[in-house]
């Protein structure tokens, strides 16, 4: 959500100017703009350009994604003022800024985000992330910590959004098509990248086509873009969330939250907030997975280091530091692009065995396979165990005209 609604921000201000009154009528458009084109991407069963994001690639954005999120939740866990850029340029920003932490903030953020990792394993059925912000509210409004100069969510506007249709103009929604474009390509990754995740975990499948039409009905309904969040899917899954009635739920919640009870929210730290992010980000970054393709994929299985043999392991770092270096939509085409031309490499090089003839019953058997094959004097026999086509036909020329030899 962080990524789509970062993208989002700077298609609106280049088309906006600055913020003003317009911005909030372009964010809209921008939301219409993509939901139509989620919408006419799921009705005309698109979903299987997610195919183009292999599983490896996925985990190597799941986990450069997620490391963003933190790097951008550790300033307000500080209480400092942090910086922007990549994930890098905000580290240092956050190792420069380290001198002005608060104390107060640091003991808040901190606090929270210990007692939710250890009520998360000490008592998993326990909401930890419900009692560390009530805790957050109560300690906040107690001690008064906004005047020892800890940031809190501050004033929240109360009651219901109208409804209505942006006031914008065809020039303004063309200015924002081919952005769209590129915020529904990132909405359906990081939303696809969050279910695919939690569904491996409790063992279901999901559509693309209705996870893009899901996101066409939200992106015109909701007067901004909407996606499915990795931070927020954590913080709901480790709830214990696993149907879609916990949506209905939250809807009726935020509902009554924005009629009745946001002045308790007033009060709430940001380091608390950052607390609750960081707790259910983490166990995102999934190290133990790529550290488990780099095993399997090298040349000596088994040990941790080595030469890298299979192309899996290149395309999830690729991915993950094309998030992390030049951000969402960057990496996320840095990855994509990776496992194409990986896989057109490896489609170039097709397994070519050569065959014998098993004595006995006359059958064809790979000679690297049975060493009790023969070969037939004079005729070579090969397997090629692929498709032939352009991007192989030379290799395979090659192969049967002097690669192997009787």
């Amino acid at each position: 959500m962080a990524a789509t609604a970062a993208l989002s921000a700077a298609i609106v201000g280049e088309a906006a100017g600055g913020p003003g009154a317009h911005s909030a009528a372009l964010t809209a458009a921008l939301a219409v703009t993509v939901g139509i084109a989620a919408l006419l991407a799921g009705l005309l069963r698109l979903g299987f350009l997610a195919n183009l994001i292999s599983e490896p690639v996925l985990k190597g954005f799941i986990v450069g994604l997620a490391l963003t999120i933190i790097a951008g939740q550790l300033p307000k866990l500080f209480g400092v003022e942090g910086g922007s850029g990549n994930f890098f340029e905000k580290i240092w920003a956050l190792i420069g800024d380290l001198g002005g932490t608060s104390g107060f903030t640091v003991l808040a953020g901190v606090g929270s985000l210990a007692l939710i990792l250890v009520l998360k394993r000490a008592a998993p059925g326990v909401p930890g992330s419900l009692i560390a912000v009530s805790l957050g509210i109560a300690v906040a409004a107690v001690f008064d910590l906004e005047d020892h100069g800890v940031d809190v969510v501050g004033s929240i506007e109360t009651g219901l959004p109208s409804f209505g249709f942006p006031d914008v103009s065809v020039d303004d929604l063309g200015g924002l098509a081919a952005g769209s474009v590129g915020v529904t390509l990132v909405a359906f990754a990081e939303g696809l990248g969050a279910a695919k995740n939690y569904a491996a975990r409790d063992h279901y499948e999901v559509d693309a086509n209705r996870e893009l039409i899901g996101l066409g009905a939200a992106g015109l309904s909701s007067g901004m873009v909407v996606n499915s969040s990795l931070s927020k899917t954590a913080v709901n899954w480790s709830a214990g969330a696993r149907t879609q009635l916990s949506g209905i739920l939250v809807a009726a919640l935020t509902v009554i939250t924005l009629l009745f009870l946001t002045g308790l929210f007033e009060q709430l730290p940001e380091a608390v907030l950052a607390g609750v992010v960081i707790a259910a980000v983490v166990e995102l970054v999934d190290s133990h997975s790529l550290v488990s393709l780099y095993r399997v994929f090298t040349r000596r299985p088994g040990q941790a280091y080595g030469v890298a043999a299979r192309p899996d392991f290149m395309a999830a770092v690729a991915a993950m530091l094309g998030v992390m270096v030049f951000d969402t939509l960057p990496g996320l085409f840095i990855g994509i692009g990776v496992s194409l031309l990986l896989l057109l490499y490896r489609s170039s090089r097709p397994v070519i065995s050569e065959l014998g003839q098993l004595p006995g019953n006359g059958r064809f058997a790979a000679l690297d396979r049975h060493s009790e094959s023969r070969r037939i004097p004079g005729v070579i026999v090969l397997r090629v165990e692929a498709g032939i086509y352009f991007a192989n036909a030379e290799r395979i020329r090659s192969e049967a005209r002097g690669g192997r030899r009787p």
